[in-house]
């Protein structure tokens, strides 16, 4: 194995759980080395904070005369003004509050005009951006083997038959490889059609400018972005939006009812029918604020060291194999996916779990189609860093991958409900999540 690069690197920001221990199979605990940022990230340390600081005034939002319910008003209403100027809005975007991309993107496709053309997205997208779009006209366009012909097959699609909207990802959840979006951006409005960017994955790890960059709508994840408190974005050009399909029927969503008719209202309220997560935008809007305090530069910096020192070591391993789409991507996020062929991806995620106290995420990653172009159709292990993030994680599992490969794991493991897990599991978990309502941590001093 090749050494690792020797130059210690330690978390940019504080996040809950940072200090977490997890019990292993043999009976001790070990610092839990979290490589799943792609998949949910922790809630940042003044993220919480702020949650536990708004609790006292959390109240309905809008039609409260109550004190409290004018803080959480302004609060909420505040958050959507952050979450706009850290995006880059222009001055006539729509920033609507939703529960993840998911349903950003289920949102989105209820306001895209039928008479504007059809939807085209590529088959490297996550399910979020590729589901939500079969219930209208939708094109699918095959990557090519790279990505200069990527663009090049985007554009004559595009002068073949008009489309209304081009959604794509902003980073692969994948390989985390970045896509150009302002050169997409402008292949989609040479020929009439707005371009949606799933940023679920870029958006934690990149600064994004929507008017600079030419996007006509963003969709992300609070969950992904350090604030898992249940809120999501949709930000965009209003248009479409105050006369799409409202997408949550309900009180605060309309002018006025009558038993025969109704006026919805404009955008945003629009599509946030009910009471909405005002604890969720308040953490995501901190979130942008916390991420936004950091030197320029320096969380990019941070994720590439260690990401070289991932990359590094997976390539001391005989055996191991990382994995691309194109040999001439611009770059990538903080996310590098792998596999050990001859082992199931399943079972070497359980055995790093059970016996070094790692966490990655295994499986096709909710992009089935991409994982079957990469020919992974039993999938593949996904490290992935974030703010949080130090070189102790990266060391420790290249370390347990190498005594992997070397020696096998040390504990059974069987298949349970088709998923590994180690046989028996004499890892305890907190009395609280069986259902106590008081107890200690499994690893508690």
């Amino acid at each position: 194995m090749t050494a690792v690069i020797s130059r210690q690197i330690d978390a940019l920001l504080p996040v809950v759980g940072g200090d977490l221990a997890a019990p292993l199979v043999t009976g001790e605990c070990r610092p839990y080395a979290n490589l799943d940022y792609a998949a949910s990230a922790p809630a940042l340390a003044g993220v919480a904070s702020h949650v536990n600081e708004l609790l006292p005034f959390y109240a309905s939002v809008h039609r409260g005369a109550g004190y409290a319910s004018q803080v959480s008003t302004g609060v909420y209403e505040s958050a959507r003004a952050i979450v706009a100027n850290a995006f880059g809005a222009r001055d006539d975007d729509v920033v609507v509050f939703t529960r993840n991309t998911t349903d950003a993107f289920n949102l989105l496709a209820g306001c895209v005009p039928a008479d504007r053309g059809d939807v085209l997205v590529l088959d490297l997208e996550h399910h979020a951006n590729l589901l939500p779009w079969r219930d209208r006209d939708y094109r699918c366009l095959p990557v090519s083997s790279t990505l200069e012909q990527t663009l090049k097959d985007l554009d004559s699609a595009l002068a073949a038959a008009p489309a209304a909207l081009v959604t794509v990802t902003g980073a692969s959840n994948v390989t985390g490889e970045l896509l150009p979006l302002e050169e997409i951006a402008t292949i989609a409005h040479r020929y009439g059609a707005r371009l949606a960017v799933d940023a679920a994955q870029l958006a934690p790890h990149r600064p994004i400018d929507l008017a600079a960059a030419g996007i006509d709508y963003l969709a992300f994840s609070g969950h992904k972005l350090y604030a898992p408190f249940g809120a999501g974005v949709l930000v965009g050009r209003r248009d479409w939006l105050d006369t799409g399909r409202p997408y949550l029927a309900g009180g605060g969503a309309v002018r006025q009812v009558t038993l025969t008719d109704t006026a919805w209202a404009p955008a945003p309220a629009r599509h946030e029918g009910g009471t909405p997560n005002v604890l969720g935008a308040a953490a995501l809007a901190r979130a942008c604020q916390l991420l936004a305090a950091l030197p320029a530069g320096a969380q990019e910096a941070h994720e590439a060291a260690l990401q070289e020192r991932l990359l590094d070591g997976l390539a001391g391993l005989d055996g191991v194999r990382v994995h691309r789409i194109f040999p001439d991507s611009p770059g990538a996020i903080g996310v590098v996916t792998f596999s050990l062929p001859g082992y199931d991806p399943g079972l070497v995620a359980a055995y790093l779990s059970a016996e070094h106290g790692i966490g990655v995420r295994d499986g096709k990653f909710c992009a089935h189609p991409l994982l079957s172009r990469l020919g992974l159709a039993a999938g593949a292990i996904r490290a992935s860093l974030g703010v949080g993030s130090c070189s102790d994680d990266v060391d420790r599992l290249v370390r347990a991958l190498s005594e992997f490969l070397e020696s096998g794991a040390k504990w059974t493991y069987a298949q349970v409900d088709g998923r590994w897990t180690p046989s028996p599991d004499p890892r305890p978990r907190p009395d609280w999540a069986l259902g106590s309502t008081a107890g200690t941590s499994p690893c508690a001093n």
